[in-house]
């Protein structure tokens, strides 16, 4: 069974730093390329940054997040630098750049002073 459990979330000030952690279990991990995505109140999950070989980034959060993946840990993670408060959203972490499992619970990031 798939399992995707996103974590690393909370509350911090504009300028501020975070950095998610995504564990993934139950497929082969490996072989996909993987990516996160952000969901804010009222809005449609959009994709932010995927990696496969090389990381591919949305304009909007270029050259401030950093995603990178852990074959032999099956983990993804995004270092979240300079956050503004449009940051705000949960973020969850699946296949990309179309996604292929059931959604985790997401991990929720609040920017705000």
């Amino acid at each position: 069974q798939v399992h995707l459990v996103e974590s690393g979330g909370g509350w911090v000030q504009p300028g501020g730093s975070l950095r998610l952690s995504c564990a993934a279990s139950g497929m082969d991990f490996s072989i996909r390329t993987w990516g996160w995505y952000g969901q804010a109140l009222g809005k449609q999950r959009e994709l932010i940054a995927y990696v496969g070989n090389i990381p591919i980034y949305m304009d909007s959060v270029k050259d401030r997040f950093v995603i990178s993946r852990d074959n032999a840990k099956n983990m993804v993670y995004l270092q979240m630098n300079s956050l503004k408060p449009e940051d705000t959203c949960v973020y969850y972490c699946n296949t990309a750049p179309a996604w292929w499992f059931q959604w985790g619970q997401g991990t929720q990031v609040t920017v705000s002073s």
